[in-house]
């Protein structure tokens, strides 16, 4: 049994209330013609930009992380003579 007053997602421009967030968001769209906001990592959609970035805080943070942390593995750049003694040390007249 599905009482009204138990729908935890409610409209605010209407007070509808909704059983999940999808059909809130189908709601807003085509009653509201509200802009609906995806997610570029996984295609969710949110109604407010304040919630889908919660979402790819909370959800793609490894992600992020990955992200920001790529400059720790850049290659350093030599100098290309110090390159070529590096390779003519690994090399050897000696038979």
């Amino acid at each position: 049994m599905n009482l009204f007053h138990h729908k935890k997602f409610v409209c605010e421009k209407d007070n509808e209330k909704f059983d999940n967030y999808e059909e809130l968001i189908d709601h807003s769209r085509h009653i509201h013609h509200m802009t609906i906001l995806k997610c570029d990592g996984c295609g969710k959609e949110f109604i407010h930009k304040k919630d889908r970035l919660h979402h790819v805080r909370e959800e793609h943070e490894k992600e992020l992380d990955r992200r920001e942390h790529r400059d720790i593995y850049k290659k350093v750049k030599k100098n290309p003579q110090d390159e070529i003694d590096e390779q003519n040390r690994k090399f050897s007249d000696n038979l």
